[in-house]
């Protein structure tokens, strides 16, 4: 019997402060947000100007996000911190920070170094838009009215920091939002690796029209087309390899386990920031699970455990 592989944690006194530092006002309200606090209208601009620009709005939404409130006790936390820290500067009320999150813009930045080709990862998970708690579905099963969406995430298997989100309902399968996920991404793509959901020949075409390469293992049944463009020849190589040699050599050849990091992502993703949608639109859904994927990237900026084998 084979002698279970244990890993341990290497820079526990870093990844210590990391986990302090989460909990810090300065990390989420620092200078930057304090500067640009308020919007300068354009020369020449028609209509009521806007008081606050969209980095405040982003920063009382990422309190809303990290702390877990509701709107209203987010107007109250910010104004109160805005008074101790006594800056000259006015609080959006929870009205219009409800409005401005459905049109807010977000980014994602990279953690990579510039022009360096990524390994990007890709899967779904679902979150809970309305329904009973775990304990009541367990003692009397659920009801019709429990609702799910659905979270599709491409996360860079380096840094661990969330590259493309796109949130759709949950009969949305998990080829067909692949293309909208790459264009999010600017920087160049070296590989694409997701499971068994990716394999179909548009998912292989949008990954190749990228510059990158594909990585979907073939499913139990699937068979060789005839090769009458890129994405098929590759799909038929894929298919031949397991055929001839194993699923397991496949996976090995082509770093496949990589793919369980875009698992821990949606794990760790749930258990700081919640499995739940609190927003009614699906504007404002897409906003607030955007915000809440730039929290999971500024906390990985923090320090991230460097696990080896013991």
């Amino acid at each position: 019997m084979s002698k279970k592989k244990t890993y341990r944690i290497r820079n526990w006194h870093d990844y210590n402060k990391a986990l302090v530092n989460r909990g810090s006002l300065t990390v989420w309200f620092d200078s930057k947000s304090i500067a640009g606090w308020h919007s300068q209208p354009p020369n020449g601009s028609r209509g009521r100007p806007q008081i606050y620009s969209d980095l405040a709005i982003e920063c009382c939404l990422t309190l809303k996000m990290v702390f877990k409130m509701p709107l209203r006790a987010t107007q109250g936390f910010v104004s109160s911190l805005i008074e101790l820290l006594g800056l000259p500067l006015s609080v959006p009320n929870y009205s219009l920070l409800c409005l401005r999150q459905k049109k807010l813009s977000l980014r994602f930045s990279s953690q990579t170094k510039l022009n360096q080709p990524m390994h990007l990862v890709i899967d779904s998970t679902g979150l809970k838009l309305y329904g009973e708690g775990e304990w009541k579905v367990r003692k009397h099963g659920k009801e019709k009215r429990r609702s799910w969406l659905k979270l599709h995430l491409a996360v860079d298997d380096v840094s661990q920091s969330i590259q493309a989100s796109l949130l759709t309902a949950d009969d949305v399968h998990d080829c067909e939002v692949l293309p909208g996920l790459l264009d999010q991404i600017e920087q160049p793509i070296d590989q694409v690796t997701g499971d068994g959901a990716y394999d179909t020949h548009d998912a292989y075409a949008s990954v190749i029209e990228k510059g990158a390469s594909p990585c979907f293992p073939p499913r139990k049944n699937a068979t060789r087309h005839n090769p009458t463009d890129e994405a098929y020849r590759l799909r038929n190589h894929a298919v031949s390899q397991v055929h001839y040699h194993s699923l397991k050599y496949w996976k090995k050849k082509h770093r496949y386990h990589r793919r369980s990091l875009a698992e821990t992502a949606m794990w760790r993703f749930k258990q700081l920031l919640g499995d739940r949608v609190q927003a009614r639109t699906m504007a404002a859904q897409s906003r607030e699970i955007g915000i809440k994927c730039l929290v999971m990237n500024k906390m990985n900026q923090l320090g991230m455990p460097v696990v080896l084998r013991a």
